[in-house]
């Protein structure tokens, strides 16, 4: 037993230490974005995209932050194909026009050393708007894996699709307000 509190003190004295500075790639391993609509208040359609790519600066100490992450659009994957090729159609995401979705942020919120919310500019379907991503759970660690400081966390929002000339049904009573997540682990080089 004291063999192994030995070994992991430096881990937890590490882990008390304050981040300095630092830029971060992201982990498309550990990296998901995925989104849910309500589908006629009798379930919850849901979905994700495999393909993804970014990078974070965060300092704590300074209590700032950025990110930039772009989304492959047509890696959309609903487990039902059939729906895939719809969501990827000229009536929803039109895919072949706007091939990525992208996500920048040049503001971290932060409560004391906490991260909040990260606020910043969401491109989809050609149209840019502001988001407020909330922060669910953030939190820097030195990797064992990786041997290298990892952060990540935890976020979501809630975006009106029109907002991003998405109406497809709409005027059916089809939900207009989805749900995006998003977790994000991202590697110090």
């Amino acid at each position: 037993m004291r063999k192994l509190l030995t070994l992991l003190m430096p881990v937890g004295l590490w882990a008390a230490l304050p981040l300095k500075a630092a830029d971060f790639t992201l982990d498309p391993t550990h990296t998901f974005a995925t989104f849910e609509i309500d589908h006629f208040g009798a379930t919850t359609n849901r979905g994700r995209f495999d393909r993804k790519q970014g990078s974070v600066f965060f300092d704590r100490i300074a209590g700032v932050g950025r990110v930039d992450i772009t989304i492959d659009v047509a890696s959309v994957s609903t487990g039902t194909p059939a729906f895939d090729r719809q969501l990827l159609g000229a009536d929803l995401l039109d895919a072949e026009r706007y091939p990525t979705a992208r996500f920048v942020s040049e503001r971290f919120i932060f409560q004391g050393d906490r991260v909040t919310s990260v606020e910043g500019q969401l491109t989809l379907r050609g149209q840019t708007r502001p988001v407020s991503f909330r922060a669910l759970k953030f939190n820097c660690y030195n990797s064992l894996v990786f041997k290298r400081t990892v952060c990540g966390g935890e976020f979501d929002t809630v975006i009106d699709r029109t907002d991003f000339g998405i109406d497809y049904l709409v005027r059916f009573g089809v939900a207009r307000d989805v749900r995006l997540l998003v977790q994000i682990e991202a590697i110090q080089p």
